[in-house]
């Protein structure tokens, strides 16, 4: 199994992932379409214990964990650029997805990130949520995030990721970068965050959020003057302020909502749409917390529906609503109609419609302006 060949074509074509799946050829996925590498045979169980044997390259730990626990999260390097390596288990063997990433990190302005996300990296303290399902972008927008402090602040900027995809370079801050997990530089996400506290941190940037211990540690950081970025699996603003707070037992949830509402100062919660040119475009919906959201926070009983009217109404305040970017999308003839209604709700649909109307209106009086001025001049 010539597994460089498969990841140079990978490479080659600008595959994001590369499927080995035993009893099938290798599968690339481009622009979240699965193509099949047509000149190779399908994979056999050698072939796969190969594949399995090329990633781990004689990891003792490694082969142990997986051995046990039948999953194994890694990294390996192929030409100059990295690979995030996941190892599972089907029918006693392994099945492995490995995705590439890529060397050239883009701008927040090139990924279609608003540019209130990059203000906000510049408060002094409190805590800043990049949220997603799965390969919603999330870690490209962190590491676009921490390139953009990294070329104009003098900060201590710490990472824990698992594993770690880009590799910064110290250029204005300093940059250390930790891998979570088997074999890595720290054991947990938990024990990384606590020990931030101790190495004198500005920015403490955690790659995924995923349970009580590593939310509470991210919060006393927080409320200890650092600022903390991280992400969850959630996949709406709304929904990510719910899943914080139940974290928590309900005896102790009033206590943390005062907490949340008090360090949490953004949310950009982002999705990817394939387009009408066949790539990826951004959808972004992005709730600043201010007086109003951090009251809704506060509330005994919070309803995610109030949250998403605060942010569709409170443009004035940097927040921007996914029905609004999915309706700037469609008017600008990015995506269609029927993606853009595939995204909100039944019950929003005619509020989509609507926005959609406004926008259009705008456009065409701002279009109308700048002929009668080109006219007149």
């Amino acid at each position: 199994m010539d597994v460089n060949s498969i990841l140079g074509e990978a490479k080659r074509l600008k595959a994001s992932d590369v499927h080995f799946i035993p009893g099938i050829k290798p599968e690339l996925r481009i622009n979240r379409d699965l193509i099949a590498l047509e000149q190779y045979s399908p994979i056999s169980k050698e072939d796969i214990l190969e594949v399995y044997d090329f990633f781990l390259k004689g990891n003792v730990d490694k082969d142990a964990f997986y051995r046990e626990h039948k999953v194994l999260d890694t990294s390996a390097e192929f030409d100059g650029i990295r690979l995030r390596v996941n190892i599972s288990c089907s029918d006693n063997l392994p099945v492995i997805t490995t995705r590439l990433i890529r060397n050239e990190l883009p701008t927040y302005e090139e990924l279609g990130v608003p540019d209130i996300v990059r203000r906000m990296t510049n408060q002094p303290q409190g805590l800043i949520l990049v949220t997603g399902k799965t390969n919603s972008g999330k870690s490209t927008t962190l590491n676009a995030l921490i390139n953009y402090i990294n070329d104009n602040e003098n900060k201590k900027i710490l990472t824990l990721e698992s594993p770690v995809e880009y590799k910064h370079k110290c250029k204005k801050s300093i940059i250390v970068q930790k891998e979570v997990g088997i074999g890595g530089d720290v054991p947990a996400y938990s024990i990384g965050t606590k020990n931030s506290l101790r190495e004198d941190c500005d920015i403490l940037i955690i790659g995924e959020i995923r349970d009580k211990e590593t939310m509470e540690a991210a919060i006393e950081t927080a409320e200890s003057g650092h600022l903390v970025i991280g992400t969850l699996h959630t996949k709406s603003c709304a929904e990510t302020v719910d899943r914080m707070i139940n974290f928590y037992d309900v005896g102790d949830q009033s206590q943390i909502k005062y907490l949340i509402a008090s360090l949490l100062k953004l949310v950009i919660s982002q999705r990817l749409i394939k387009n009408k040119r066949g790539t990826l475009s951004l959808v972004p919906e992005v709730m600043v917390v201010d007086n109003v959201v951090s009251g809704l926070i506060r509330k005994e009983k919070l309803t995610t529906s109030e949250i998403e009217d605060a942010i569709q109404s409170g443009s004035n305040n940097g927040s921007i609503g996914l029905i609004n970017s999915l309706a700037k999308l469609f008017v600008d003839d990015i995506i269609t109609l029927d993606q853009a209604k595939a995204q909100v709700e039944e019950k929003n649909i005619e509020v989509l419609n609507r926005t959609i109307m406004q926008m259009r209106l705008k456009k065409e009086d701002e279009n109308q302006g700048q002929n009668s001025y080109n006219q007149y001049q």
